[in-house]
């Protein structure tokens, strides 16, 4: 992944995470594998965790402790109705976002 993609995915990982949140309750790892599944090869665990911490302290998701086979038990996150407003937030600025990208494109060409 080049510097620049990394750099614009910093900007949007938290609603990337969110709107995974949205599709189903899930934790750290699933996450990041995921991520990875898509292409995001350069995710580093820490900065998914460090980023669901972040959106927990801001009441963005519920979170479960899950018994796990192997070690401590996990933390499963949902989003809760804080988080699916923070979401709609995220999307409504993406599509502005996006509309007025595309202009300048079209513009440019």
């Amino acid at each position: 992944m080049s510097k620049l993609m990394t750099e614009m995915l910093k900007g949007t990982l938290e609603g990337v995470v969110l709107a995974i949140l949205a599709t189903r309750p899930a934790y750290g790892y699933e996450i990041t594998a995921w991520l990875r599944d898509q292409g995001f090869s350069d995710i580093a665990e820490g900065t998914v965790y460090a980023l669901l911490v972040r959106i927990e302290r801001r009441g963005l998701v519920d979170v479960e402790k899950v018994p796990s086979e192997k070690g401590p038990p996990r933390k499963v996150y949902s989003l809760n109705a804080r988080g699916r407003a923070y979401l709609d937030e995220f999307w409504t600025a993406w599509g502005f976002l996006t509309e007025r990208l595309g202009q300048l494109r079209e513009g440019a060409e």
